[in-house]
């Protein structure tokens, strides 16, 4: 199949999104980064762990990126999966198990493939679950692009060993304590295929239809310098307000809804054009590169120590009880929470506005009020 899929599923909402997209980030090299690699070493262990439970002669995976937080994560995840697995074999006497399991649309798609993190399917049921270790972004189940496009491909490779009814999307995000579970029918799947990704992917491949931004941009290779996301970003600058000098609700609203956006594609254009300056030695017009403020620092905390010691001064160090998240490892869970289970709670995050598309739960305004008067 090649080493890369032009229609990959994981771009699949932003080429569906954007169509001619796909072929402008084929200008750009691909991008690497820690998050991507630590991405790639977490799914190893995971496929590791599930395949250790199925019995499966494999080998631990080695990676400089398995910090305890790290394999926290992927043990939740792990153990999420067993527990589907074990379902299914209740219900099943022989369910299909594959974790990182190749998954491919060629025959609706030129060039369209890739690597479900867990595929689970019974007589009726199939069930894709996918791992995200992400810390920033939430990422819900409900109509997720790559999954259903990975639904899609099992049901074209399963069909004729079960006869699968209902497809289950999964997204499993444990540093953010995230679970989000979606069912779709098969038959709208197939719909969905035909009717959506089908002719959108048709689109995209020729490099055809309009360019539109969005939140599909965000990893997209050609985001930076993409004239139609800059477009869209800078109609705030240019809004036309009313008359009077005062500005409406609905407009204060209106900027609300664009000003997040603006400023995280403001910051990505500053880093984009910082890190060209230094790697590159790019040359900005009416920019030059300086060097930032810093803070002191020790040269030796043990000369440091032994110097103020000597000169008469004791009262040097600081103590203080270390993090819950430390403590936690320190004991281990189960300890953990029979010792200080009982003397450990999570306060509200504080009040913050959002849109009304944000899924967590709306704050009574006199409990909202409270929050700001603490500050």
């Amino acid at each position: 199949m090649g080493a890369h899929a032009r229609f990959s599923p994981s771009s699949g909402k932003r080429y569906l999104s954007c169509p001619p997209s796909l072929r402008l980030e084929e200008q750009f090299e691909d991008e690497q980064s820690p998050y991507a690699a630590e991405g790639s070493a977490g799914h190893a262990m995971a496929e590791y762990l599930i395949n250790k439970h199925l019995k499966k002669r494999v080998k631990r995976p080695v990676s400089d990126y398995y910090s305890d937080e790290l394999m926290e994560a992927i043990d939740d995840y792990a153990a999420y999966c067993i527990d589907q697995i074990e379902q299914a074999r209740a219900v099943c006497e022989a369910p299909f198990i594959s974790a990182e399991q190749r998954v491919s649309l060629e025959e609706h798609i030129e060039g369209c493939f890739g690597t479900a993190d867990m595929v689970i399917a019974t007589n009726e049921k199939l069930h894709i679950i996918d791992l995200k270790l992400g810390k920033g972004v939430m990422v819900d189940a409900e109509e997720n692009t790559q999954l259903m496009i990975y639904g899609q491909g099992m049901l074209d490779m399963l069909s004729m060993l079960y006869d699968i009814q209902t497809v289950e999307l999964t997204i499993v995000q444990p540093r953010l304590e995230h679970f989000s579970t979606w069912e779709i029918s098969a038959e709208e799947l197939r719909k969905w295929t035909e009717e959506v990704l089908e002719p959108g992917a048709k689109l995209a491949l020729a490099g055809e239809g309009e360019y539109k931004a969005g939140d599909h941009c965000r990893f997209c290779k050609a985001r930076f310098k993409c004239r139609a996301r800059a477009e869209e970003y800078l109609k705030l600058a240019q809004m036309e307000f009313a008359e009077p000098p005062l500005m409406s609700d609905d407009e204060i609203a209106e900027v609300l809804t664009k000003a997040d956006a603006l400023k995280r594609w403001a910051e990505e254009i500053y880093t984009y054009a910082q890190n060209e300056a230094v790697t590159n030695h790019k040359e900005w017009p009416g920019f030059k590169l300086v060097l930032g403020r810093s803070n002191r620092k020790y040269t030796d905390e043990e000369d440091v120590a032994k110097a103020a010691k000597d000169a008469g001064y004791t009262d040097i160090y600081k103590q203080s009880l270390i993090g819950i998240t430390e403590m936690e490892k320190l004991m281990g869970k189960k300890k953990f929470n029979e010792i200080l289970g009982a003397y450990v709670y999570k306060p509200d995050g504080k009040v913050t506005l959002v849109p009304d598309s944000d899924k967590r739960e709306a704050v009574q305004i006199s409990t909202a009020e409270a929050d700001f008067k603490e500050d």
